[in-house]
């Protein structure tokens, strides 16, 4: 089923929508979830309280991209869940590692302000990498959004790990840069 008619279900408050989106996007959200969480169980969670989130929000949002909407969805749902889990306990483990790689690059907003100013760090990132060539979009994605681990990247995209670390350090580092030329405060 296409998402206009999955997006039509949900207007209409036919719960089949739900189950539509289930079976077409439910392996990408569980992924996404479970590269960021490390458990079965909580990515399990966390694609059902995505969906509950979407029949919630939809309507009155008609998001152009379906698949898109309930992965950001997913992502910030399991990065809350994260911080929840290992709010006493700050160790290692990929998540740290991928946060502290963007922390360099990207502000976190930790006020009212900040948070105001995400938008505009949003749109900047994403024209940033609309500028940047296909395979160093496609990482980017894949390690700072889907939260997958280098090796993993590795094994999809049958690239070399040292390529894929130096492409997305050097990504970072001009991202950095584009970013304080636009004026946004690191």
């Amino acid at each position: 089923m296409d998402d206009g008619t999955i997006l039509d279900l949900f207007f209409e408050r036919d719960e089949a929508g739900i189950e539509e989106a289930k079976h077409k996007y439910s392996k990408r959200l569980f992924m996404i979830a479970k590269n960021i969480l490390r458990s079965n169980e909580d990515a399990e969670e966390c694609v059902n309280d995505t969906l509950l989130k979407a029949w919630n929000s939809i309507p009155p949002n008609r998001p152009q991209m379906l698949g898109a909407y309930l992965s950001k969805i997913t992502r910030n749902r399991s990065l809350n869940r994260w911080e929840e889990r290992n709010a006493a306990k700050r160790g290692g483990g990929e998540v740290t590692q991928l946060l502290g790689e963007l922390g360099e690059s990207v502000p976190a907003p930790n006020t009212t302000e900040q948070a105001y100013d995400e938008t505009q760090t949003t749109a900047a990132i994403n024209i940033f990498l609309a500028k940047a060539d296909k395979t160093a979009r496609i990482l980017f994605v894949l390690r700072y959004f889907h939260g997958e681990s280098i090796t993993g990247i590795s094994a999809r995209l049958k690239m070399n790990e040292n390529r894929i670390k130096s492409t997305l350090f050097r990504l970072r580092k001009k991202l950095r840069s584009y970013l304080e030329k636009e004026g946004i405060t690191l």
